[in-house]
């Protein structure tokens, strides 16, 4: 499966991953998990988006700030965040209360809280024309021919994240124990200077980290799409704002899979949004990589009950190799945006 393309924009931009957040506050007092700010109402705090995505280009246009009026809401343009793991602690912090990333790394937040929901998610990109975004490298001279070969390696992974996940599951398909394969905790920055060193023998690379080391030489093992990959992109909101103005996360999500139809119609509008020249500006083969993989992404669905197998099957992963701590029930994790945005939005929310 190639990695989605929109947690590849977001978490990747400027080499830093990215987040959207919400914040909900009603009569100008802070509710969750964030400040109003001084006109009062639902509050969409995003991270910058980059310079790429449906997203930098709802920035640009101004298009979300028009849409959420009717909501009673509206967009504030914020940092971004260097990894899922920064991410979640601005959620535990309050500042964050809405991301984007993938099932594996939201379940360590998971199983220790109920206060965050998915309320949508992104198929898999099954095509194998379309380019993947995530694999397992070693370097071009390593002696490491298959999964097999790395018993008794070190391999670098994001911990509890998708890497882990990814690595493991492999170890699985292919009848090697976990405890024969040494996992190295790094994330993206660490991983690439790790891998890059000699420090260890391979590493499994998600999002932009993967294109730039296999253009640096790495050779690929094999890819998530290689393997029964169950692990969907997906958009989380932290339960207050779900449950005081759904209607508001409805139409972030609405405008999200608009702009997400149109950039796989128009891939290269939504490339270089802002700068065409700098570090976020891409050329050459990276951009007709992002442009292939916009034309075959998935457009963002609304979650519903049936995507709980997908959260319990990557949850078996990380219970089976103790990851995870306890099991997550899937019908505690999941909202069903379109049914609580039917509803009245509660007398407390500006309009």
């Amino acid at each position: 499966m190639s990695f989605p393309r929109h947690r590849l924009r977001l978490a990747t931009a400027a080499a830093a991953a990215a987040l959207l957040s919400l914040t909900a506050a009603c009569g100008g007092s802070a509710e969750a998990g964030g400040s109003a700010g001084g006109s009062g109402g639902t509050v969409i705090k995003l991270s910058d988006p980059g310079n790429a995505g449906p997203l930098a280009y709802a920035k640009r246009e101004g298009l979300l700030d028009e849409r959420l009026k009717a909501a009673g809401a509206r967009v504030q343009w914020g940092g971004s965040y260097a990894s899922f793991t920064a991410t979640i602690d601005a959620v535990r912090s309050g500042s964050v209360n809405v991301l984007e990333g993938a099932i594996s790394p939201a379940l360590g937040y998971l199983a220790n809280s109920r206060d965050l929901k998915i309320f949508a998610v992104a198929d898999p990109v099954t095509d194998r024309a379309a380019p993947p975004r995530d694999g397992l490298v070693v370097p071009a001279d390593s002696p490491v021919r298959s999964v097999k070969d790395l018993v008794g390696k070190q391999v670098a992974v994001n911990k509890g994240g998708r890497g882990e996940y990814l690595l493991l599951l492999a170890l699985k398909e292919n009848g090697i124990p976990a405890d024969q394969v040494k996992r190295v905790y790094l994330n993206p920055v660490q991983g690439a200077s790790a891998f890059a060193t000699g420090k260890v023998d391979a590493w499994w690379a998600i999002v932009n980290a993967y294109p730039e080391v296999v253009a640096k030489g790495a050779r690929v093992l094999l890819n998530g799409r290689d393997l029964p990959d169950k692990d969907l992109t997906i958009w989380a909101a932290r339960t207050e704002l779900l449950e005081k103005n759904p209607k508001a996360v409805q139409v972030f999500l609405d405008t999200l899979r608009e702009l997400t139809e149109e950039e796989k119609r128009s891939p290269e509008k939504f490339q270089n949004v802002f700068l065409k020249k700098g570090p976020t500006a891409v050329s050459g083969k990276r951009l007709q990589d992002n442009l292939a993989e916009a034309r075959y992404q998935n457009v963002p669905r609304y979650a519903g009950a049936s995507d709980g197998t997908y959260v319990e099957s990557v949850a078996g992963i990380f219970r089976q190799y103790g990851v995870l701590p306890s099991a997550i029930p899937a019908d505690q994790v999941i909202s069903d945006l379109r049914a609580a945005s039917a509803s009245p939005v509660p007398s407390g929310t500006s309009s």
